[in-house]
């Protein structure tokens, strides 16, 4: 019988580790997280049990490693779309918008609700990335400060505000893509609003007073 190379055995980790990640965030999806366990998660991986526990102890820490790697996947893809507005009353919307569709599709809390359902040890190993959330949202509110979009509030509270919202806000499990739809834009307008901003009656941004730059 023909040895299996190191790179082959490799490959073929990394492909049960895919299977048993994508199961467990199919399975939060459908049935959630409560009463979740590592025998499920196997069954729906189409491998054995002891498999799943080569990769992780228990379910808490097969949630972080997919949390993980779900929440820098968003973040990435997340900046990169920012990156092509300018306005921060836009860049809101698309923040909330990316985020409830997110929270629909994963059924995983949003970042700080994290919390609720880990415990404060595993909570810490994903402090880095739910921070990155929160601090990504904290600069857009502050961008739209500085530039007279919103009005001068406390953006940290604004942006635990804002998350709150959005947590009761994701519609979990739902298969009406027409009501996902109002749901998102309800949402988006209802946090714009809260947020401070304004439109003219085309629906475009205005600003509320001219950034101090350009003041004068």
């Amino acid at each position: 019988m023909p040895r299996i190379s190191a790179p082959s055995n490799a490959a073929q980790r990394a492909e049960t580790q895919r299977r048993i990640l994508n199961a467990f965030g199919e399975l939060l999806f459908t049935h959630g997280l409560p009463g979740l366990t590592m025998t499920d998660v196997a069954r729906h991986a189409g491998i054995g049990r002891t498999a799943v526990y080569n990769y992780y102890a228990d379910i808490e820490e097969l949630l972080i490693s997919y949390a993980l790697i779900e929440t820098e996947r968003f973040l990435a893809e997340l900046k990169e779309s920012l990156n092509l507005l300018e306005n921060p009353v836009d860049r809101l919307a698309l923040y909330v918008r990316s985020q409830v569709e997110d929270l629909s599709r994963r059924h995983l809390p949003p970042g700080p609700a994290m919390g609720a359902v880990l415990s404060p040890a595993s909570f810490a190993k994903l402090a880095d990335h739910v921070g990155g959330l929160s601090d990504l949202l904290q600069d857009i509110l502050r961008e739209g400060m500085d530039q007279g979009y919103f009005p001068v509030a406390d953006v940290r509270q604004q942006a635990q505000l804002i998350h709150g919202t959005l947590s009761s806000s994701a519609a979990r499990g739902s298969g009406e893509s027409d009501d996902m739809e109002e749901r998102i834009s309800r949402t988006v307008r209802f946090i714009q609003l809260g947020a401070g901003a304004r439109f003219d009656d085309g629906g475009r941004p205005v600003r509320l007073s001219e950034p101090p730059a350009a003041a004068g």
